[in-house]
């Protein structure tokens, strides 16, 4: 099955969706009011620890809905992040099986659509002058002013796709090994902040059922 997959053109789609995200994040960072941003993302987040409480009080579910949160949905300044993913990207494509640089290529796509989704939330509050006071009532006419049901779909496709493909590979002890042995090299070579990522991810399994989320 891997070899029907192109790895130079997976590779390509890649980068491309880093710069894309990466371009989000610098816009971000040069708005004139940059603290809308994280204050949408807390807001987001505090939503769904409510709505989905009984995932956070899981024993099953608990570190992976607490990872999804700060790591995945928090309003973290993933700017470091990105940076050492792009630098890394050919050698990814060198070692990496097709199918796991295809499943790094979905999870980046995620990412990137939802930076575009909360920039356009963001903008639309802004028309209403409650990007700096959130409530329910401005959350939801953002929402429908928004629109782009297709890629809200799309989203939470991506989302469930991932969190199953996930949980079948933190189950691999060679995978959580490798991570361990690879922890002082990546820290050496400039990629701490990816490294430490990967290793928060893989200490909070399991990821199936995280589709939940949306």
């Amino acid at each position: 099955m891997d070899e029907e997959l192109d790895k130079e053109a997976i590779g390509n789609e890649l980068a491309a969706c880093i710069a894309e995200a990466r371009e989000l994040r610098a816009a971000r960072a040069a708005d004139p009011h940059p603290e809308d941003f994280p204050r949408l993302k807390e807001w987001q987040a505090a939503r769904l620890a409510r709505s989905y409480a009984d995932l956070l009080a899981s024993k099953r579910y608990k570190s992976a809905a607490e990872f999804f949160l700060s790591d995945l949905y928090g309003p973290k300044d993933f700017r470091t992040r990105d940076e050492e993913l792009a630098r890394v990207v050919p050698l990814m494509v060198r070692i990496l099986p097709a199918r796991a640089l295809l499943t790094l290529l979905e999870a980046v796509k995620m990412d990137t659509l939802s930076e575009s989704l909360d920039s356009a939330m963001v903008l639309a509050l802004r028309t209403v002058g409650r990007s700096r006071d959130i409530d329910w009532p401005a959350y939801v006419a953002a929402y429908r002013t928004c629109g782009r049901k297709k890629d809200r779909e799309m989203q939470i496709a991506l989302i469930d796709k991932i969190g199953k493909t996930l949980d079948r590979l933190t189950r691999m002890p060679l995978i959580r090994y490798s991570l361990k042995l690879m922890n002082g090299p990546a820290h050496l070579a400039g990629l701490g902040a990816l490294h430490s990522f990967l290793q928060r991810g893989d200490a909070t399994p399991p990821f199936a059922g995280t589709g939940d989320w949306c």
